[in-house]
């Protein structure tokens, strides 16, 4: 994996672990390695010109302690085939085995595979990928900019070590300099990144107007909120020609043929909005965006609901669930929040 050596970045902080030891790299640039006497250590919001903010939560995953078990997230309520949200599935699997699985189906993993995943969380996906697919991939990169979730993902993944590489940086530094990978997954990370909030259409930050105009993005006509992160993230995977799955939460969500009940109360045509967590701030992703992205580039871009990826149990029982939100057991409990939340979920595949 070529390392990139960036002097126009303001931080670029590597922590590269081999073996038993770890190695610190730094740019001689960098001039901030934490939050000063009196600063925060969570997310942020600060104004742009053109009057619209940006929410970032990158002093968030650099500093702050960081507990994934207060967000509900999919991988995690995933995480162990024995885990009680898989009273939902045809059969016992973790998310990252389900992952592997659609990637094998879809064409992206293939044999001898050096993966990279972007914000890998405490490991759970890149750990059941492997027990799963392990025979298939050769090498692992996993950066995030949390040296504890680093830490963490390096422990979970322990009995594959000789095949982990963690890196510690910003995936925007990084991306235009990776190479020798065939495919990246970014899973639940996009709502992280960088978003422009309040953006008024009709007097927007030079980014939003670049970005609109470049991909003739539709826009809304009364103030929005504007996945810059993430659209940038979509560009630069284009402009590596490498292949990509990424999943987030949805604004724009797309609902399974075979579960068209799932729809019901739900905007399928909206645009970002915030979704408040612990000491931080996420923004749902507008997925057409992505895609009209990937397409300007020239890739190809499929996409569809997050439950393609999970086979869930066939039958009447989990609509009856749903639409009566039957939660009269502990399971019908279970079962109801796993659909009410996974269905904004989307995938997409970039190739």
């Amino acid at each position: 994996m070529q390392l990139p050596y960036n002097k126009s970045a303001i931080l670029l902080k590597l922590i590269l672990y081999t073996g038993k030891d770890f190695m610190y790299r730094f740019d001689p640039m960098a001039i901030h390695d934490g939050p000063k006497s009196g600063e925060g250590s969570g997310a942020s919001s600060r104004s742009t010109d053109c009057a619209a903010g940006l929410s970032t939560t990158a002093d968030y995953h650099r500093f702050a302690p960081i507990d994934l078990m207060s967000e509900f997230t999919i991988c995690e309520s995933f995480s162990d085939p024995a885990s009680p949200y898989g009273v939902i599935l045809e059969k016992p699997s973790s998310y990252g085995a389900m992952v592997g699985d659609f990637l094998v189906r879809m064409g992206l993993l293939k044999d001898r595979s050096a993966l990279c995943e972007v914000g890998g969380g405490y490991g759970s996906l890149m750990h059941g990928l492997l027990a799963g697919h392990g025979n298939r991939v050769e090498r692992v990169y996993m950066i995030d900019l949390s040296l504890s979730l680093l830490k963490r993902q390096r422990d979970r993944l322990s009995p594959w070590k000789s095949r982990i590489t963690s890196i510690r940086g910003d995936i925007h530094e990084l991306l235009g300099a990776v190479a020798g990978i065939d495919l990246f997954i970014v899973n639940e990370v996009m709502g992280d990144l960088d978003t422009l909030t309040g953006v008024d259409p009709s007097h927007m930050p030079p980014e939003a107007e670049e970005l609109v105009r470049a991909y003739a993005l539709d826009i809304p006509e009364e103030p929005f909120n504007l996945n810059i992160g993430a659209l940038r993230l979509v560009e630069a995977v284009c402009r590596t020609g490498i292949p990509a799955l990424l999943t987030e939460h949805s604004c724009d969500p797309v609902i399974p043929d075979d579960m068209a009940y799932l729809a019901r109360d739900l905007d399928l045509d909206a645009y970002p909005r915030e979704i408040k967590l612990l000491r931080h701030s996420e923004y749902t992703i507008r997925f057409s965006h992505l895609v009209r992205v990937a397409r300007a580039h020239g890739r190809t871009a499929r996409t569809g609901a997050l439950l393609d990826l999970i086979p869930v149990r066939k039958g009447r029982s989990l609509e009856t669930i749903f639409r009566l939100r039957a939660c009269d057991t502990q399971d019908h409990e279970i079962i109801y929040e796993l659909l009410d939340h996974i269905r904004e979920y989307r995938w997409l595949a970039i190739s």
